[in-house]
């Protein structure tokens, strides 16, 4: 399906890049990924280059090579930097994937579609708008692109939470806090105002899939996709399935409790109350039907979880 295709990855070395680098290599396209990590090839059709994406570099492989496809997964705190880069990348391409993320969306329109109302868009909160530099940085790339881009051969992905190996997430539980308190027999406190919530996210698995099926659709160019293969998983059901999993015990608190028993949200307050307390009921219609995946196509979530567990069981 993609034979002959060409693809560059972009700080595509973790686990998002990864897995869409082994769905790009099942279809038959050549991969070669930029990114700072040591890695070594296992397939004949798979290039590492191990560096930073400058662009010297960036220069380089393009005198080289004609990239069919370019996946971006920089994040740029500073909408600036990614201005200054774009020209370069969409000069030499047939197609560029840009990574922006679901938590771009407000918590107005449910279910979630592409034209929700975003952040950037409808919160006042100045003190968001102007320190916060994830969902607002992204929202403002993705203006760029629709308002100064038009017309050119641009995706833009809207991945939700892609667990893994190396991010066994649940709500801002990540890494691998899950294997922790289950060793340690400790409990996790979870806020009861989410569990009956839908769950935004997905198996990396899954994302890299989708993302990788996007490149190359004429109905993907110009247009953006939230990234979810549409499990429909509430957080409670989530926890539950870490719990049969792992055997890490669960409490539902108040949400009170559970913030001040959670560091991470005085290091990172916007995660918790611009995204994970949101209900991210999304509808994914529209990446299936310009993939043309379905359910089956998918894995589920606790079998994602039991893959992730295995690889970290055979790391050790």
């Amino acid at each position: 399906m993609y034979s002959d295709k060409k693809v560059l990855l972009i700080a595509g070395g973790g686990t998002l890049g990864t897995y869409v680098s082994e769905e790009l290599l099942r279809l038959g396209a050549y991969v070669e990924v930029i990114c700072p990590e040591e890695k070594i090839s296992n397939h004949e059709r798979l290039v590492f280059h191990q560096s930073m994406a400058t662009e010297e570099l960036l220069k380089d492989l393009f005198s080289k090579t004609h990239y069919n496809g370019i996946v971006n997964f920089i994040h740029y705190k500073n909408a600036d930097d990614y201005k200054k880069i774009h020209p370069l990348l969409i000069q030499n391409t047939d197609h560029l994937v840009f990574l922006s993320s679901y938590r771009v969306y407000a918590d107005e329109q449910h279910p979630i579609t592409e034209t929700a109302p975003r952040l950037f868009d409808v919160v006042t909160d100045q003190d968001f708008l102007t320190r916060e530099d994830y969902a607002v940085s992204k929202s403002k790339c993705e203006d760029y692109l629709t308002q100064e881009h038009a017309g050119e051969p641009w995706t833009i992905v809207r991945p939700v939470i892609s667990f893994s190996m190396k991010r066994l997430d649940l709500l801002l539980y990540s890494g691998q806090d899950v294997l922790k308190y289950a060793q340690n027999n400790q409990e996790m406190l979870l806020p009861s105002l989410v569990k009956d919530y839908k769950a935004g996210i997905d198996w990396a698995g899954n994302s890299g899939k989708l993302i990788a099926s996007l490149l190359f659709k004429p109905d993907a160019i110009g247009e953006a996709f939230t990234v979810y293969s549409g499990h429909g998983l509430t957080w409670g059901e989530v926890a539950e399935t870490y719990t049969k999993l792992t055997g890490v015990k669960i409490r539902w608190c108040s949400e009170e409790e559970y913030v001040s028993h959670t560091p991470g949200i005085a290091k990172k307050p916007w995660m918790w109350k611009y995204d994970r307390r949101f209900n991210r009921e999304i509808d994914c219609s529209k990446i299936l039907g310009v993939t043309k995946l379905s359910a089956n196509d998918f894995t589920s979530i606790e079998e994602g979880i039991k893959r992730e567990l295995e690889r970290i069981k055979a790391a050790e």
